[in-house]
């Protein structure tokens, strides 16, 4: 992951909650160049357990000789608030001894995020947006942000993502939030705190992003004589390891809780007046086998964001699709677009 840039925003952040973030940090990364028209900036928002380095995992989407090439765009990608890799969050000293909040981070929602990018967007002095894109947790802060700004962003692009967390989606992080916290060290305030309780939710969240026909290609046994140490079993070991090697549980609490937080209908009246108000001009798509955020969600957002176009993508990889199936987003963009600009 290359070096994040850092933004303090300059004043204390007041959340919707009701709570104040002092000194409020935000990382992110930028790629290209912005052009003399300055109509070429593309941001990006990330998912759960993503960074701003969108070239180090959306790659295939973005990059040299990608769709979103920074040879034509200028590429902005902001790690959310609340998370790990650089924007304030629970492992962020805040206390007057230095001292992280942990467990007794204040609730974050999307609008809390949507606040800092804006704020961030200011800072660089940009005042139009050519692409505003986003999947998952970064579709819900992209919709929002369409939402309260309808005159900033010319494109909005928004993969396997929802207008409101559904009661599924919310019964998901909450029995992984459950995990978490019956690791008693969680409560232990200190970055190794409920580690072992982060691994046993990810080892869940991945049977939400993932599905049958996945599994079944990929973890199936090549004998009928196994009684134990399945593949299934290690490969649920192995992808809990791996982000407790990477991410906290603070992190991960807070972040799924913002999640849940999500109703772009919350104040507004309900989701078909609050979407009615995005003027982007829209693409959204949806995956066959997406269990977290089936396709029924997507529908909803094109049926209500003026002229949006809505497509479907076939994949046996569930929710996970929209990182994985590069190939044919590209294809759906090429087709939204009409044709790939190319910027000077």
């Amino acid at each position: 992951m290359t070096e994040s840039q850092l933004f303090n925003l300059p004043t204390p952040l007041q959340l919707e909650s009701g709570a104040t973030l002092p000194a409020v940090q935000v990382a992110y990364h930028t790629y290209g160049t912005l052009n003399a028209a300055q109509d070429n900036v593309v941001w990006v928002c990330h998912a759960l357990t993503a960074n701003a380095d969108v070239l180090g995992w959306w790659l295939g989407l973005f990059g040299p000789s990608f769709f979103f090439d920074p040879a034509d765009y200028f590429i902005i990608c902001a790690n959310v608030l609340g998370s790990c890799y650089g924007s304030m969050g629970p492992l962020t000293p805040v206390t007057d001894n230095g001292e992280p909040l942990y467990h007794e981070f204040p609730l974050i929602t999307i609008r809390d995020m949507v606040a800092a990018h804006d704020q961030l967007r200011r800072h660089l002095g940009l005042t139009k947006i050519h692409t505003l894109i986003g999947g998952s947790l970064g579709g819900q802060q992209a919709v929002e942000w369409a939402i309260q700004q309808p005159t900033l962003f010319e494109n909005l692009i928004l993969l396997a993502t929802n207008a409101r967390h559904s009661p599924w989606g919310i019964a998901f992080n909450e029995s992984q939030r459950l995990a978490i916290q019956a690791d008693h060290t969680y409560y232990s305030a200190t970055p190794e705190g409920g580690q072992q309780g982060l691994k046993a939710a990810r080892a869940m969240a991945l049977l939400s992003y993932r599905s049958y026909e996945a599994y079944g290609t990929t973890q199936a046994e090549l004998t009928d004589e196994k009684l134990d140490h399945f593949r299934a079993s290690s490969y649920q070991q192995y992808q809990g390891d791996k982000l407790v090697a990477r991410f906290n549980a603070y992190t991960y609490v807070a972040l799924s809780k913002a999640m849940d937080s999500h109703n772009v209908g919350r104040g507004r009246g309900d989701l078909a007046t609050a979407l009615g108000q995005v003027q982007a001009r829209t693409l959204v798509v949806g995956i066959t086998s997406d269990v977290l955020f089936p396709p029924i969600e997507q529908q909803l957002l094109a049926r209500y964001i003026h002229g949006a176009q809505y497509v479907e993508m076939e994949s046996q990889f569930g929710h996970d699709g929209f990182l994985i199936e590069t190939v044919q987003i590209t294809n759906f963009l090429e087709r939204f677009y009409s044709r790939k600009l190319v910027h000077s």
